[in-house]
């Protein structure tokens, strides 16, 4: 299958190195520019508020908290993201309903199905 995110900028944050791995292994296979992978918020602030980035998948619970500043700082600057939680879907701020979200564990192809979707890829 050809890649359809080749050459999008995508940031992982995500503390359990095995899942940082296996994101990174299949978005590498489509091609993409990988930002991180961030262990923690603090790791991530910097690329959140001025790295060029497409996308960008956060566990919501990491070393030092939850992501959510990293979510506020990417949807301030307009850059579509999704949770990734081992509580479920829904897991993110009752204000921020417009957040995507995704139950871990999950499935790769229908992730990136959903990155592709995100970023009118499909």
């Amino acid at each position: 299958m050809t890649p359809r995110l080749t050459g999008k900028r995508i940031m992982i944050v995500d503390d359990e190195p095995m899942i940082a791995l296996l994101l990174e292994t299949a978005l590498a296979d489509e091609e993409c520019e990988i930002v991180g992978p961030f262990p923690s918020v603090a790791a991530a602030h910097a690329a959140a508020t001025t790295e060029p980035l497409d996308f960008a998948l956060l566990d919501v619970n990491v070393a030092d908290g939850k992501v959510y500043p990293i979510a506020e700082a990417l949807d301030a600057r307009g850059i579509r993201f999704l949770l990734l939680s081992g509580y479920g879907d829904g897991d993110c701020p009752n204000n921020r309903s417009h957040w995507q979200t995704a139950a871990k564990p999950f499935a790769i192809d229908p992730l990136i199905e959903r990155i592709c979707t995100a970023l009118g890829t499909a």
